[in-house]
């Protein structure tokens, strides 16, 4: 761990925490969609580890292993924002969802149904699953969602004022995170459940399936659902000042 003078060998740490970096890309890997490879998620890894053995030293108190996860999980995130792996096209398709939700949610004055969305799109209730499904990997928040082109007032820039600021970081200094949490209690019990078991005991498609009784496809369809109600809600509620 330690050459003869004393300083960390560098080398010893790569070669130690290359199956961190291979372990880590698998578990991200197994919460986004196909489209995503994760030989591209082990190579952004090595770099942030190579990063946090070039920055660490020992005097920082921390352990390194701590420090080289943040690295790597931070170096990871950086690619999955630099490289459009939700095609233009599905990101299209989920806004199409988003806003036939809104205005249900409008008319029925209740979370409207899947049946019902799909009515509202004019398509089947089969075409409208294949849609979810091939969301997977739909986010809540995406960066250009603060200057969309598509829309001039877009609803994430009511919640953000200062253009000079990371716009996600004051984003959490505003009603922001309320409105996050009012949306996820607004879901129906079903996907509510689906995004604690994904989001906080971080369990897969496959494990929530079994827990949920259903597939893993079925459990992919049911989270693209949750973040596009979310999403619709987000937009009610800065629209109407409610958040």
């Amino acid at each position: 761990m330690y050459t003869v003078s004393g300083k960390t060998d560098k080398n010893h740490l790569l070669e130690a925490h290359v199956p961190l970096v291979k372990k880590l890309a698998h578990q991200m890997k197994a919460k986004l969609p196909p489209s995503v490879e994760v030989d591209d998620l082990i190579q952004a890894g090595m770099i942030g580890l190579l990063d946090a053995i070039g920055r660490y030293e020992e005097t920082h108190g921390a352990q390194f292993e701590t420090y080289a996860v943040q690295r790597i999980r931070g170096a990871m995130l950086d690619e999955l924002r630099n490289s459009d792996w939700l095609p233009r096209g599905i990101r299209q398709n989920m806004r199409k969802i988003e806003e036939a939700m809104n205005r249900l949610q409008q008319r029925l004055g209740r979370t409207p149904k899947e049946t019902e969305i799909a009515k509202e799109l004019k398509i089947s209730l089969d075409e409208y699953q294949e849609m979810l499904g091939e969301g997977s990997g739909h986010q809540l928040v995406y960066y250009e969602d603060f200057h969309d082109k598509d829309e001039n007032d877009h609803f994430l820039d009511r919640y953000c004022v200062d253009e000079a600021s990371d716009p996600l970081k004051a984003l959490m200094h505003t009603g922001f995170r309320q409105a996050v949490i009012r949306a996820i209690e607004a879901l129906p019990e079903r996907e509510k459940i689906l995004m604690g078991l994904y989001y906080e005991q971080e369990m897969n498609l496959k494990e929530i399936g079994a827990i949920m009784g259903v597939s893993e496809s079925r459990v992919c369809q049911l989270h693209s659902q949750a973040i596009a109600r979310m999403r619709a809600r987000l937009r009610e509620q800065a629209w109407t000042g409610l958040a």
